[in-house]
Formats: C-alpha cells, sequence, structure tokens
C-alpha cells in the first residue's frame, strides 16, 4: 500500500521531503548539538509545515517533537502552543501506535498535560512502560520530560534516581545530550534541595557543557551563578550579571528567560527593601504569556510589592488571587514554594490568619528545604523563614522564634547572608519574650480522653499515653524536680542481685517479642492497641538486657531506680516524638526544656 505521504502530490513529495529533512537535521544539531533553543525552533518549524503540506505523518511527528524543545511547556504563545498540540495529536492519530515516532510522542503529550495539571501520573506511567523496552531514545526522552513534570518539593528523592539514570543511559549509549541533560538535572535537584556540593555540580556542568558550547546549558549555569552571587551577598555584582543573563537567554530562545530574570530582581530588590520599585514589572509579567502556566508566583510577588508600597488594597486582591479558595489549589510546581513564600509575607503585612494557617500545614513538611524559584535561578533563602511570618501572624512568639533561629542556621549553611541579615533582624525586633522575661508556658489538660497540649494559639492532641501522664505531670509542676521512681509508680529497693534468666525464660522472651513486633505492625492505627504492646515489649526488652551484659556474659538486675530511669525516658522519649510529628514547634519547645534521668524536669 502507497504511505499517505506520496499520495496526492503530483510526484512533489520526494523533493519536499528532502527539504523537510534537511531541516529536520539541522534542526536537531541546533538542538541537541548547539543548545540554540531558537535556531532549533525555526528549523523544526518549517519542516513540520512541510511535512503537514506532503501529508508525511512520520516526517510531522519528528519535526513537533523537535519543536518541542528540551524542556516541556516551552511553546507559550496561544497560536504556537494550539498548533503545536494540533500536529502532534493528528500525527499520532494516523502513525501505528507500535511506531518510535508514535510512542515518543506519546509521551511527549503526555509530559504536557501533565505538566500543566501539576502532575506526573501519565507521564509517569509511560516511563515505566518505556523502561521495559529496549528504546533508549524513547527511555531517555521518557526520563527527561518525567523529571521536567516532578519539580515540586514532594517529588525531590525521585527525581535524584532519575536522572542519575539518564546519566546512566547516556554514559553507556554515547548519547551526549543524553548525559548532559542528566547531569542538568541533577545539579539542578542537588541545588534545589540546598546540597553542600551543589557548588562543585554546577561547575562540573559548566564544564561538560563547555566543550563543545551547548548554549541552552551554559545559560542555565550563568543563572545558577547569579543565584550564587546574590547568596553570597554582592548584590550589585548580581545585579549586572543577571541583566547578562538575561540577554544570553533571549538569544538562545529560551522561553523562562523573562521569567528568570524578574525572579531575580525580584529577590535582590526583596533584599534591598525595595520591592515597590518592581510593581509595574511585576504587574506586566501577571499577566505575560512568556511565563509557564503553573507560574503563580508573580501573583505574591505582586502581593508583596503592593504592600511594601503601602498599597493595602492592591495586595490584598494580589493575595486574595493567588489564594482563591485554598492555597492547597496551587498546583505543585518549581515556583510552588517560592508563590507560598510571597503569601507569607503578603499575609503577614495584612494581618491575614486563614492565609497564614494554610501557608503554615503547607509549608511545614519542607521547613528544612531552601526556597528557590524555577531550576534554582535565585534563593530566598530557609523555608523556615515564610513559617516564622505565619506564627507571627497568629501572635505565636515562641513558634516564630524557634522557626527564626532554625532559618538563620539554614541560611547560614546555604551561604545566603542576605537571608541571614533579614532573618536575624526580625528575631530581634519583632520576636520578644513575654512582659516577665520567660517564654509563653505550655500548658496541658485532659479533652475527651486525651491531653491537650497548648502553647499560646496552637494545641496538640495526644492519646493517653503512660509517657503522656509523665509528661503531665513534669509540666504541671515547671522547674520541680521528681525522681522517676516518683513518676512510674515503682517501690524502692536496696538494688539486691537477682538471679540470671534462664535459658527457657530467654527463649520464651524472644518468641513473645516476635509476636508483639508483628502485632505493633498491624496496631500502627490502634493507639490504645499500639501503647499496649509497646509497654509489654519494652519491658521484655529491659528484662533480657539485665540479664546479660556485653558479649552476652550473666549478669545481676539493675536496682529500681535503674530500671525506673530506663522506663520512663523510653516513655518520654516516645511521647515527645508524637508531639514532634503533629507539632513539631511545641515538640521543640518541650524537647529543649525537657530533661530526663534518675530526676526528671521541665525547665522553665
Amino acid at each position: 500500500m502507497e504511505p499517505r505521504s506520496n499520495r496526492g502530490n503530483g510526484g512533489r513529495a520526494p523533493r519536499v521531503c528532502a527539504s523537510a529533512r534537511i531541516d529536520l537535521g539541522l534542526g536537531t544539531t541546533a538542538l541537541e548539538v548547539d543548545g540554540n533553543l531558537g535556531t532549533a525552533r525555526k528549523h523544526f518549524m518549517r519542516a513540520a509545515l512541510t511535512a503537514v503540506n506532503s501529508e508525511d505523518d512520520d516526517l510531522l511527528g519528528r519535526a513537533v517533537l523537535g519543536w518541542n524543545g528540551l524542556w516541556v511547556h516551552e511553546n507559550r504563545g496561544v497560536v504556537d502552543a494550539l498548533l503545536v498540540r494540533t500536529w502532534r495529536q493528528r500525527a499520532m492519530q494516523r502513525l501505528p501506535s507500535s511506531s518510535q515516532t508514535a510512542k515518543r510522542l506519546a509521551v511527549r503529550d503526555a509530559a504536557e498535560v501533565d505538566y500543566g495539571d501539576g502532575s506526573v501520573a501519565r507521564v509517569g506511567r509511560l516511563l515505566d512502560e518505556a523502561q521495559q523496552t529496549a528504546d533508549v531514545l524513547l527511555v531517555a526522552e521518557a526520563l527527561n520530560l518525567c523529571h521536567h513534570c516532578m519539580l515540586g518539593p514532594e517529588h525531590a528523592e525521585r527525581r535524584l534516581s532519575i536522572a542519575d539514570e539518564l546519566i546512566a543511559l547516556g554514559a553507556t549509549e554515547g548519547r551526549r545530550i543524553d548525559l548532559l541533560m542528566g547531569v542538568v538535572w541533577r545539579t539542578v535537584d542537588l541545588v534545589l534541595l540546598g546540597d553542600p556540593h551543589a557548588d562543585r555540580a554546577v561547575s562540573e556542568l559548566e564544564r561538560m557543557a563547555s566543550h563543545p558550547d551547548h548554549s541552552a546549558t551554559l545559560y542555565l549555569v550563568s543563572a545558577l551563578k547569579v543565584m550564587q552571587m546574590i547568596r553570597s551577598g554582592h548584590l550589585d555584582d548580581a545585579e549586572r550579571a543577571a541583566a547578562a543573563c538575561f540577554e544570553r537567554g533571549e538569544e538562545v530562545g529560551d522561553a523562562d528567560a523573562l521569567g528568570w530574570y524578574g525572579a531575580q530582581l525580584c529577590s535582590l530588590r526583596w533584599y534591598q527593601g525595595r520591592s515597590a520599585e518592581l510593581i509595574p514589572l511585576i504587574s506586566e509579567l501577571v499577566s505575560s504569556q512568556t511565563l509557564a502556566s503553573t507560574n503563580e508566583a508573580y501573583l505574591a510577588a505582586l502581593a508583596v510589592a503592593a504592600a511594601d508600597a503601602g498599597e493595602l488594597e492592591e495586595a490584598l486582591i494580589a493575595l486574595r488571587r493567588l489564594r482563591g479558595p485554598s492555597l492547597s489549589n496551587l498546583r505543585p510546581s518549581s515556583t510552588w514554594l517560592v508563590a507560598l513564600f510571597g503569601a507569607a509575607i503578603a499575609a503577614h503585612e495584612l494581618h491575614d490568619r486563614d492565609v497564614a494557617v494554610e501557608v503554615r500545614e503547607l509549608l511545614a513538611p519542607y521547613a528544612e528545604r531552601p526556597v528557590m524559584a524555577s531550576l534554582g535561578v535565585t534563593c530566598f533563602g530557609s523555608a523556615h523563614y515564610p513559617l516564622a511570618l505565619a506564627a507571627l501572624t497568629l501572635g505565636d512568639t515562641d513558634g516564630a522564634r524557634l522557626h527564626l533561629e532554625a532559618a538563620i542556621r539554614h541560611n547560614q549553611t546555604l551561604g545566603n547572608l542576605p537571608a541571614t541579615r533579614i532573618a536575624q533582624r526580625l528575631l530581634e525586633s519583632h520576636v520578644a519574650s513575654r512582659a516577665d522575661g520567660r517564654p509563653t508556658p505550655v500548658s496541658c489538660t485532659r479533652v475527651d480522653g486525651q491531653w491537650q497540649i497548648s502553647l499560646g494559639t496552637r494545641d496538640v492532641r495526644v492519646p493517653d499515653w503512660l509517657g503522656m501522664r509523665y509528661l503531665a505531670v513534669l509540666l504541671a509542676r515547671p522547674g520541680v524536680e521528681v525522681s522517676a521512681i516518683e513518676l512510674s509508680g515503682r517501690p524502692t529497693d536496696a538494688g539486691t542481685p537477682q538471679p540470671v534468666l534462664d535459658g527457657r525464660a530467654v527463649l520464651e522472651y524472644r518468641h513473645r517479642m516476635e509476636r508483639l513486633r508483628e502485632e505493633m505492625a498491624d496496631a500502627a492505627d490502634d493507639d490504645a492497641r499500639l501503647d499496649r504492646a509497646q509497654r509489654e515489649y519494652d519491658a521484655l526488652v529491659d528484662e533480657l538486657a539485665r540479664g546479660h551484659g556485653l558479649a552476652g556474659r550473666a549478669r545481676n538486675f539493675a536496682s529500681a531506680d535503674e530500671r525506673a530511669r530506663t522506663s520512663v525516658q523510653k516513655a518520654l522519649k516516645r511521647v515527645l516524638a508524637k508531639i514532634r510529628a503533629d507539632d513539631p514547634v511545641i515538640g521543640d519547645i518541650i524537647g529543649r526544656h525537657l530533661v530526663t534521668g534518675f530526676v526528671c524536669c521541665y525547665r522553665r
């Protein structure tokens, strides 16, 4: 059967398709070898137009794949985005589903849809399918695109494994572009995590992209170097470098050039206390088609800049637009942390408690992450800082103090001097102790069969565990030392030596401990059952430990004081872990003031 690409063209198809294949080759060279995205886009667009006219669907599919570029969501203008999507789907529908081009188009289409949704479900499934084949090109593209759809903070660990797999594939198969993209993603992952070796990774990426020059990658390197200058506090130098970086991005044809430059300017002006100056630029960027569809960070930046200018009504409108029904509806993306960072600042200026509550809930799991824009092109410092602002907005000065102290430590680790200074100033000027100079007290009461621990406006519920009863005694008597014997209710003794465990008793204990481990695994959602099993298991561990010393040598049982110390300490440790999991601020404060041992105390 005659291929569709040769029908109805009056014999002109071979010559036309030859022209398209030349453009296809030139586009591939520009994209993969030179890294010139703009030039590549022009060649691929011409090839696609020719392929449409000649009805060569495989050629159209390959041209559209090249037109899509290295990254996801590069075609952002309404007309271009619609055109490339229409042609991609046309080629997918007409080509046999078993063809390599059709499979590659399906992966690209899934990635584009997932990126817009803030998801990874579709492209992740196709990546799993591709990894079951021997198609190196398909697997490499699926890895690259899947990684780009996973730039939200919740995917940090998975991303690194994908980057490493892409590096291994590129190294073993000899495709430089795959190796380069793998190193790009691994570098970005380390930067976004605040890894101490991220700067080394940037240097290695620059070296790899320079032989020969891959312009798109070197543009990313230049943006990362701007971020490093901002962190070091050389803000004037960073601003000049940011302008040069923007020009380089425009020359390369990177769709993110203006967005990255805007993000760098926003961080610079915020560190300088001059955010209000950027209101015209940010207002333009909010509605710009050059921004990625998932980027809501500029609405947050507009709210911050307007509040800084004293235009509170405009700030409130921008914050409401950002929030919508709830901040939890923000799509996961590489700008998600920045959007919440701006929301926290604006909420603090506008005294918006509802937004502060949402920021605290959403950001808490990522408190130890740096707040960075896109692929790490600028850094706003530790996520502890916006959490501190949320705490202040809610009147939680103790929580704010802890977050600010953590932010200072984290920013120093990152080498972010401007962010460190801002956190230090806020700690010194806005977070004060109570009038009597002491921290806000932690209180503890029984509510509906549980214990409610409160600190200012914060509270957490804890089951009626044994350790919680011990803690309640200590919290009710702050500053008073209570012996572990008294807490546990154990009778005193003179520590008379006890007979060692015989072999049969040891065997029975171990069998029982095995059954208890199974019971604890089954009772993960039943606190009462889990508590009973844990108490018995701990008691058996204590008995075995007291019966045998180093190298299995028999020994006498410890005194009642030692047994009480061990038992109380373990029980308090378990309940403190529970509190920290439910409310890190309350848990950290209790942990800092709690003393355990033969004598226990909750220090004032």
